[in-house]
Order: C-alpha cells, then structure tokens, then sequence
C-alpha cells in the first residue's frame, strides 16, 4: 500500500529543514510527493517481474514506491556520480595523469531486516540503466565477518554482526584498493544458509559504480584497543544511505522475516537454522524476539542507530515497509 501524498503542492523555500544535535539545518526533509518532483519525469526502467526478484522477504515494496522513491534517488546518484567523475577528470588533466578513472562508490547501511539489501539491490539495477553508470556492483558486508570457528573461538559468536566480528582490515583494505582503481580485487562471499563465510570470492574489476551494503559500513571503526584508525570506511565513500524506521516496528520486522523463514529455507537440510524449522508458532515467535532482544537490538542502539547521523541520506520507512519522508544532508 502506497504512502498517501499530502495534497498541497511543495515547493523548494518550503522544504522542511531538520537539526541534529547542535547544528542546525543539517537534513533537507522531504515527503514522498516533494520527493518525486524531483525526478523529473525520468521513465522507469523496471517491470514487475524484475520487482518480484529484487523484493525482500515480508517487503511490500511496489512499483508506486519505486517510482516516487528510488527514481529520484538513482537520477540524484547519477548526477553525483557525473560530477566526481568531472572532478576526477579535472585532477587528472591538471596532474597529467593516464590513471583510469575509479568507481563512485556508495555505502547503504540500517538494521537488520530493516530492508536495506533490497534498497541496495534496487539501486544496483535503476543505476545500471543509466547510460554514463552501466556497470554497478553490489558488495555486502556480510562476507569480511570472521569464520564462525574464529568467532566460536573468541567468543563472538553470540555477538555475530557486532563491530568486533568483521574483521576490518581486511574490508578497509577491499574498499581502499577499489578507490585506488586496482584492476581486480576480490571480496569474500558469505552464504546465509550455511550462516558462514564461504572459500568463494566474488571480483570486482573497476565499475562505474560500486554499492556496498551492511550494518557497519558507517561505524567509526575505533578498534578494540581504544585506538582511533589513520583512516575510516567511509572517507572512500562518495555517498551514503541510512534506511531507517522504528527500533519496534523492525523488532516486528524480524520476526515476521523469521517466521516466513521458518516455512522455508529453514526447513533446507543444510540450513544451519534447521532447527528452528519444527518450532511452533509461538515458539517461533518467542525466538526470534529473543534473538532481537539479545543481539539485534542492542547492536542497533549501540552500534548502528548512532551512525545514522553520518548519512547523506536517510530513508524514513513506517509500519507498511514504504519509505515515508526522505532527508538529504545540506552539508
């Protein structure tokens, strides 16, 4: 179901502004009808069908959304895009560089199973259809987690998706060899239905642009020892995006997500969740709550939820999935 539109018509003097903290007028907030004007009346190059494969579990995305949400922001992508690669062109000329240009890179973060997988799948394919952005590559987070048997033996196990079970050096260094324009660099893929890093790795060869998705991907990455990096993540970002919604109304998320789950690829006999597939209903209910609880809703208050902040922008969503207001950093 569609977000309704307000009925009056918006223009921009009158976008709201936001503070956050002491500085004032940091966001640019927009609804979704102000938000939609900006698109200009770009066609929308995607169907139902390819809908259907790029929508999330429990996700009601639909093509209204796409249009009036995720359009605008692909069109804004890819004029940011354009203009880095204007930039690049002017350094190259003034340092009399042959160095290829290197891929615009953009970070999509927010909390599990609040749909940022299917934000950065959308994106990945709206950017695509770009003519100046036809190569778009897609990198989760997911797969620089440490081995279960190296959490297992530190006792991070029970702690999977926090900072201190990534290892970070090895996803600062992937991402600073992408900007550095490397020609083939390879990120380690991780599979959910075996709940591990895999011996796969997945190569990524210079493309127009690259998404990496994850819960960490805006942390500060102050390391266990106290000690402040040299250099952060996000200063090889060129854009950022926080999906976010309620800490309760993704709580609700989660469950439901793991409720369909259990339905289904829980009951693979590979899948290392398998043994949540016999549980009743309640039991089932009672177990991902505590599963959120436990471990998702503390890594979001304390780990991800802080970094919102960070984002150039942020994707408000309410109860039914659909994103309800859109707030662009100004600075």
């Amino acid at each position: 179901m569609s977000v309704p539109h307000p009925t009056s018509q918006a223009t921009p003097a009158r976008r709201r502004t936001r503070k956050s903290g002491n500085v004032p007028h940091l966001f640019l907030e927009f609804d979704r009808r102000e938000w939609e004007e900006l698109a200009e009346n770009t066609p929308l190059p995607l169907s139902s069908a390819e809908l259907e494969q790029i929508r999330g579990i429990g996700e009601s995305i639909d093509l209204d959304e796409v249009q009036s949400v995720y359009q605008p922001l692909s069109r804004l992508l890819n004029l940011y895009a354009g203009g880095t690669h204007a930039v690049w062109e002017a350094q190259r000329e003034f340092l009399r560089s042959t160095e290829k240009k290197v891929p615009f890179i953009i970070a999509v973060s927010g909390s599990v199973a609040v749909g940022k997988s299917t934000t950065a799948r959308l994106l990945q394919t709206l950017l695509s259809r770009w003519p100046n952005t036809p190569e778009v590559e897609l990198i989760t987070t997911d797969g620089f987690l440490y081995p279960n048997a190296v959490l297992e033996e530190r006792g991070l196990l029970e702690r999977k998706g926090f900072p201190e079970s990534y290892d970070r050096r090895a996803l600062l260094q992937f991402v600073a060899e992408v900007k550095a324009g490397r020609a083939e660099v390879a990120a380690p893929l991780y599979s959910h239905l075996v709940y591990d890093v895999t011996d796969e790795k997945k190569l990524v060869r210079t493309p127009d642009i690259l998404i990496i998705e994850g819960l960490n991907v805006l942390q500060h990455g102050v390391s266990t020892n106290g000690k402040v990096p040299a250099v952060f993540l996000s200063d090889f970002f060129d854009f950022s995006i926080y999906v976010d919604a309620q800490e309760s109304i993704i709580k609700q998320w989660y469950v439901d997500r793991f409720l369909a789950l259990r339905e289904t690829a829980f009951s693979d006999p590979n899948s290392f969740f398998k043994r949540f597939a016999s549980l009743s209903y309640d039991e089932a209910v009672a177990t991902a709550s505590g599963i959120w609880d436990s471990i998702n809703g503390p890594n979001l208050t304390q780990n991800i939820l802080p970094t919102r902040s960070r984002a150039r922008l942020i994707l408000t969503k309410g109860a039914d999935h659909q994103v309800e207001r859109i707030r662009l950093r100004r600075i």
